[in-house]
């Protein structure tokens, strides 16, 4: 079910997947919206019950004027907040990642578990593939075509409109939010206090094998890692076996 609440004066647009299970905070990537994750719903059903969020400038959410780390942190604190829950097992796939790690890091007790999917301590996004996008297409086939392989990953974020087919993010704005994402983030990352798995894809062009052990190593038996045959999505390539990595992990984060 898609629901909105305002805060700041902006429309934030989530979906709550449902059911019986305890309740799952999931954060997506740039180019993905809440949607993204209906088949790790699905896969998870009954026993987890998850809520994705259309973060700022994604989805139905409204576009915002700033994309800092801040401003995507309180977001999440806002949609937590909104749901009137207790503490929460949190979810996030690359910009998601971060988000969701920052918040753990800054609201600990608000944060009982942590998944991190394939995203680093340090990030160096390269926008020129956010820039070389189509601007419109004439229809949904003629986007497919011009994407190309990249399509099946973009695809819940196509959008019509009365002059064609886009996304439902703006371009400039995801350069602002790609650009603000990068930096050191360690102090973040060291800093979170709960359980946490960290997700790589062995093919991923975003965390490389030794990133992703330093992070773990620095995390000092908090953090565990598994590595699946997937590139930068890996609840696209994999989707059975991160969904099964994901629920053995809540099962028992340790």
């Amino acid at each position: 079910m898609r629901e909105f609440f305002v805060v700041g004066g902006r429309k934030l647009s989530y979906l709550d997947f449902g059911g019986p299970g305890a309740p799952l905070l999931a954060l997506h990537g740039h180019y993905n919206e809440a949607s993204a994750f209906a088949p790790l719903a699905g896969a998870l059903a009954p026993r987890w019950r998850v809520i994705a969020l259309d973060q700022r400038g994604h989805g139905e959410s409204d576009r915002a004027q700033c994309y800092e780390r801040d401003d995507y942190v309180a977001d999440v604190a806002a949609f937590h907040r909104h749901l009137g829950i207790g503490p929460v097992a949190v979810l996030g796939h690359s910009l998601g990642g971060v988000n969701a790690y920052q918040y753990a890091a800054r609201q600990p007790d608000r944060v009982r578990a942590l998944i991190v999917e394939d995203i680093g301590a340090v990030v160096d996004s390269d926008w020129s593939f956010t820039l070389r996008l189509p601007r419109r297409a004439p229809s949904r086939q003629d986007l497919m075509a011009a994407l190309g392989s990249k399509a099946p990953y973009l695809e819940c974020s196509f959008r019509r409109s009365e002059d064609g087919w886009g996304f439902s993010f703006d371009i400039e704005h995801t350069v602002a939010s790609q650009k603000a994402l990068n930096g050191d983030h360690w102090q973040d990352w060291t800093a979170v206090a709960c359980s946490t798995l960290l997700i790589r894809g062995t093919r991923s062009v975003e965390v490389s094998a030794a990133h992703a052990g330093e992070m773990i190593t620095r995390r000092a038996g908090k953090a565990r890692l598994t590595e699946l045959p997937a590139g930068h999505v890996v609840h696209h390539d994999a989707p059975a076996q991160f969904a099964a990595a994901v629920e053995g992990f809540l099962s028992d984060p340790g």
